[in-house]
């Protein structure tokens, strides 16, 4: 079983909005920052900068975008600050804990698959009481591809030794996860935490909370021996 970790385990979008707004004093910018993260991280997949460079480029450039010109020196303070009040606003969804018990208790391989920064996530991971569940943390700038491409699902799917047909991934994005999920041969379930009503694909399973992924996984998943157990 892989499972997403921000907005799928973790409130990471309420947690970066709160810390972006009491930096900037307003609460409007989330989208831009969003786009902006969005073009740094590809760059990182991609090989053309690192992590720790994306952070302090992504800042500069979006407070360039916003009539503020800063070198890097202070786009880089202006990062540490932003990320010490995220890391004290991270919070797991309610229903995370009691579903990552039960898939120790059925005795499933999981794996947690991120485009995010590996340092940040497996902090997170470890601050939240998080990294013991996993077998496995696949990042997506320390593999050099990322979610949707198929590559990075058959990789995890090879290190957690089963067949992508036996393998499920869980995420809150249609496209990048659960769609690119089922593109790469697994499952591909959409955790649609706010009931938004958008068209799914054929074959992509949809559910509105953790809760209902156990139901899920003994009742449609049964019959193809997903999930992989150690």
């Amino acid at each position: 079983m892989c499972l997403d970790i921000d907005d799928t385990l973790i409130d990471f979008t309420a947690a970066g909005r709160r810390a972006l707004a009491a930096m900037l004093g307003r609460s409007d910018m989330w989208p831009l920052w969003e786009r902006i993260t969005d073009h740094h991280v590809a760059l990182v997949v991609a090989g053309e900068i690192d992590y720790a460079s994306m952070h302090v480029r992504r800042t500069q450039c979006f407070l360039g975008e916003l009539g503020v010109v800063v070198d890097m020196a202070d786009a880089g303070g202006f990062e540490t600050r932003r990320k010490e009040l995220l890391r004290r606003s991270w919070r797991l969804f309610d229903d995370v804990l009691p579903c990552l018990d039960w898939l120790r208790a059925a005795d499933v391989l999981l794996a947690a698959v991120t485009n995010a920064s590996g340092a940040h996530q497996r902090a997170k991971l470890a601050d939240l009481g998080l990294a013991r569940f996993f077998d496995y943390v696949a990042i997506a700038g320390e593999m050099g591809v990322a979610k949707p491409d198929p590559v990075m699902f058959h990789s995890v799917c090879a290190t957690l030794g089963c067949e992508p047909s036996e393998a499920a991934h869980v995420g809150d994005k249609l496209r990048t996860d659960a769609l690119g999920a089922h593109e790469a041969g697994l499952e591909g379930v959409w955790l649609d935490r706010h009931d938004t009503g958008a068209e799914v694909p054929d074959g992509v399973h949809v559910i509105g909370g953790l809760d209902e992924l156990p139901q899920l996984l003994v009742s449609e998943f049964a019959r193809i021996g997903v999930p992989a157990q150690r």
